[in-house]
């Protein structure tokens, strides 16, 4: 049986597993990079002038906590995903950081939304559309809910780019497509979005190109590589003993100056005309 992108199945995941992705994303949502890339297309798409901005695929918050405590923000933002689980932690973690009042959040389905046409000044996706069955259905639902004229921010890594060196390259790159399959669905999506926007029939505002790359010591890439440990057997890609295997051996790698882990992410603004 192929392995599974687990952030794909968040509705279908325990409590134990879900908790693993949670401090994935709250760790990798809290570095500098990481705030660096999202505030560089919230600013492409003027975010503060957003009455009321849509977060598609939330998970935990982080976009949608990001963009209510800006200065100069005074609108709302409604997160939406399909994990209960994920909700319910998006709500305590905006309201023990103060911004509750100006966030709501709903479970509900990326490529069917319960929402109005032309709802929301501004919609971001931040790290959906990767995971997500049908990206273009995705961003035709987005431009539905955005006004004529509004901004629609799409981020995502460059998942077919991932890697991370061991001492023998093939089984590097073995291990790096086992990888992908277990928590990516579109790992090329990022260069097909120019394409996928034009049959969308929205306008290319803005694009950031992205290498995040560490090399001697991993501090971005460690929290990625200590939850594979739990999401590489639950994908059914390495068993319990190989994924800890891997993991152990790429920390020591850090540890001994070594380490390479790199890949790339693009940011897009789109505007619906």
């Amino acid at each position: 049986m192929p392995a599974l992108d687990v952030y794909h199945i968040t509705d279908k995941l325990d409590d134990a597993i879900l908790d693993v992705i949670v401090t994935r994303l709250e760790a990798r949502g809290k570095h500098p990079l990481f705030q660096g890339m999202l505030n560089d297309y919230l600013n492409a798409m003027a975010i503060e002038d957003a009455g009321a901005v849509l977060d598609m695929g939330c998970g935990t918050g982080v976009a949608g906590r990001y963009i209510a405590a800006r200065d100069g923000f005074s609108g709302t933002v409604l997160g939406v995903d399909h994990s209960p689980y994920l909700i319910s932690c998006a709500e305590r973690f905006a309201d023990e950081e103060g911004v509750g009042e100006r966030l709501t959040f709903q479970v509900g389905d990326t490529e069917s939304l319960k929402l109005n046409d032309g709802a929301f000044d501004a919609v971001i996706m931040h790290t959906l559309v990767s995971h997500v069955s049908d990206p273009l259905a995705v961003l035709a639902e987005a431009k539905r809910v955005t006004r004529p004229g509004g901004m629609i921010g799409v981020f995502d890594g460059d998942y077919a780019s991932i890697t991370f060196e061991q001492d023998d390259p093939a089984k590097s790159k073995a291990d790096e497509e086992t990888i992908i399959s277990a928590v990516v669905t579109q790992p090329r999506v990022m260069r097909r979005l120019p394409r996928l926007a034009k049959r969308a029939d929205l306008a290319l505002v803005k694009s950031f190109p992205y290498v995040v790359a560490e090399i001697g010591q991993a501090d971005f890439w460690l929290p990625a590589v200590e939850s594979f440990r739990k999401l590489l057997p639950k994908a059914g890609a390495m068993t319990n003993e190989e994924a800890a295997s891997w993991a152990d051996m790429i920390l020591r790698s850090s540890e001994a100056g070594t380490f390479f882990g790199a890949s790339n992410f693009y940011g897009y603004v789109f505007r619906r005309p």
